[in-house]
């Protein structure tokens, strides 16, 4: 639930925003007060996010935007800056995982481009957008890696995808000193398995349920909220001393590399 407006006056950009975490991050941090552009890759979906998130009177923008293309990045970035003068946040969700099975039968093509995604876009998305939030006076990032980046023994058969997650999180220490001397703090979360889209397959079938959520302490699939929630949090002035941590949401799930 929103705790009122924090972030009044604030500009964010979220990728990957209109269904899952990615949508409800963007609805947490709007409700909070900031203008946020939301992207994906499809037209028809931004479409659809920006009218729900206006019909509920929220700040939002949208724009297609596949991270790992230059020109879609500078355009993001561009029409943020055109439509709202500046950027205080950002928070990198884009992902894609194009292996499953034994992480040894992946191809070459399929490693490039998990990684290409997840982490060199992630990484050069932080690297456009800093100077912009450090025109601003500083700001905060929130990367989003995954509990597949801690616990492979959970989600063994996508390890391509579940390594490209550890290095995010490695991302997020490596870039604490330069983002410290800009005012900007970076942070990650690692959300476990949540009731999204991507994950209806292990949830919407009750004995896939149940079966999974007996390594969950907590007993439950998490919601998209509870990730938003936590971001929203990492964003604010609640979480100054903060930077370089990676929180994990997954219910209690193991989480030690």
């Amino acid at each position: 639930m929103s705790t009122g407006k924090r972030f009044q006056g604030k500009v964010a950009i979220v990728t990957a925003s209109t269904e899952g975490i990615g949508l409800a991050i963007a609805k947490r941090l709007a409700q909070d007060g900031a203008h946020v552009m939301i992207s994906s890759r499809k037209q028809k979906k931004v479409d659809a996010a920006v009218d729900q998130l206006r019909s509920e009177g929220l700040s939002v923008s949208g724009i297609v935007c596949h991270v790992a293309k230059e020109e879609h990045r500078r355009t993001l970035i561009k029409e943020t800056l055109n439509k709202y003068g500046g950027i205080d946040i950002l928070v990198s969700n884009a992902a894609t995982n194009t292996h499953y099975g034994p992480l040894l039968s992946i191809s070459e093509s399929g490693w490039d481009k998990v990684f290409e995604v997840n982490l060199k876009a992630t990484f050069l998305l932080v690297k456009e957008i800093a100077p912009y939030i450090e025109k601003r006076g500083g700001g905060s990032i929130v990367l989003v890696s995954s509990i597949a980046g801690f616990n492979f023994d959970i989600l063994q058969f996508i390890g391509a995808y579940g390594t490209s997650k550890t290095a995010m999180i490695g991302l997020t220490k490596a870039l604490v000193p330069q983002c410290a001397q800009m005012n900007i703090r970076i942070n990650c979360i690692a959300p476990g398995l949540i009731k999204t889209k991507m994950n209806a397959g292990l949830w919407k079938n009750p004995d896939t349920y149940e079966e999974r959520i007996k390594g969950i302490p907590m007993n439950r699939f998490g919601q998209p909220s509870e990730c938003a929630g936590v971001v929203s949090f990492l964003c604010s002035e609640d979480a100054s001393y903060i930077t370089g941590e990676t929180i994990v949401i997954a219910g209690g799930l193991s989480s030690r590399l």
